[in-house]
């Protein structure tokens, strides 16, 4: 089984140390960057499983950073935010990081946090392949198309769209959402729910006033409304 790799892009060399000695401890392979550019350039070279992202940064701002790895990668980040303010929270989860995790922490949650990440990406998924109209999931492969393009998914907004599709026509609260796709708590933070699902509604092009897929349902949650394959072929025969 080859080690993962996790880059650290922080400007605290000290907790960069800290934290390559702990991942290195448990068996992983740890990269560190203290300024954005030469971040983004071992992301290139080295093609980490994780990247852990300071919000705090010379150059530029983590969510920056976190843009310009969007533009042409989906590894999954989790942001260390040093305030730990809601509008952090939600900005990041709104550029497409994964998980969050304000400062200062115990290095034995996020290392936990990365594990849940890393797991989730590992393990294949159960359920094989789900169609609706016009939208394929492949669980197995952790990969979904929408009327036969490929989409481009984060971590996050991933487990989102598989927890709908195995789940259809169920309105599901929020609470529930929040430990089924994450295995750990998100704080109680339910608006990093909604901001997860508006990114993936975005990549769905769905319009929240006639849906195709996610309705929202007022005071609880969503619930996936996608119409089966099976139907429609029924439908045309």
């Amino acid at each position: 089984m080859s080690q993962n790799r996790i880059l650290i892009i922080d400007d605290d060399t000290e907790l960069s140390d800290l934290l390559s000695e702990f991942f290195e401890s448990q068996g992983s392979i740890a990269e560190t960057a203290d300024r954005p550019s030469v971040g983004l350039r071992k992301l290139k070279e080295v093609h980490p499983d994780v990247v852990v992202l300071d919000v705090m940064l010379p150059e530029m701002d983590g969510f920056e950073v976190l843009k310009k790895i969007r533009e042409g990668s989906e590894v999954p980040v989790i942001m260390l935010t040093a305030r730990g303010e809601v509008n952090d929270r939600i900005t990041g989860l709104e550029l497409g990081a994964d998980d969050y995790l304000p400062k200062p922490f115990d290095v034995r949650e996020l290392w936990t946090r990365i594990q849940v990440i890393l797991r989730r990406s590992a393990t294949p998924g159960t359920g094989g392949i789900f169609r609706f109209d016009g939208l394929e999931v492949d669980t197995t492969t952790q990969s979904a198309t929408l009327d036969g393009k490929a989409l481009e998914l984060t971590t996050a907004e991933f487990e989102m769209l598989q927890l709908f599709v195995e789940n259809p026509q169920k309105p599901l609260d929020r609470d529930f959402m929040m430990e089924r796709t994450r295995g750990i708590p998100w704080e109680s933070f339910n608006r990093s729910v909604d901001v997860v699902v508006s990114r993936l509604r975005q990549k769905l092009n769905d319009d929240p006033r006639h849906p195709r897929f996610l309705k929202t349902i007022w005071g609880t949650g969503y619930m996936f409304i996608g119409k089966p394959a099976v139907e429609q072929e029924d439908n045309q025969q």
